[in-house]
């Protein structure tokens, strides 16, 4: 997981955006598709999730260094 995290915080807010956007709905359609033919590996949404949960926590990561950085910089 650090070589994917480290991959994740080489990227832009806009990107990490567009990846949790694209992940929030590869969720929704694994957790319509487990309701009606159950999964082999059900493993799949909770390392999606995951994988969200970072996303979402080096966006705010990200937004939150923005606000410290002085204009100048």
């Amino acid at each position: 997981m650090k070589k994917k995290t480290s991959e994740l915080k080489a990227k832009s807010i806009s990107e990490l955006e567009m990846a949790a956007q694209s992940l929030r709905e590869e969720i929704s359609k694994l957790k319509l598709e487990f309701k009606v033919t159950p999964a082999k590996d059900t493993n799949i949404l909770l390392k999606k999730r995951k994988k969200l949960a970072v996303i979402l926590t080096l966006i705010a990561e990200k937004q939150e260094i923005e606000k410290i950085k002085p204009e100048g910089i």
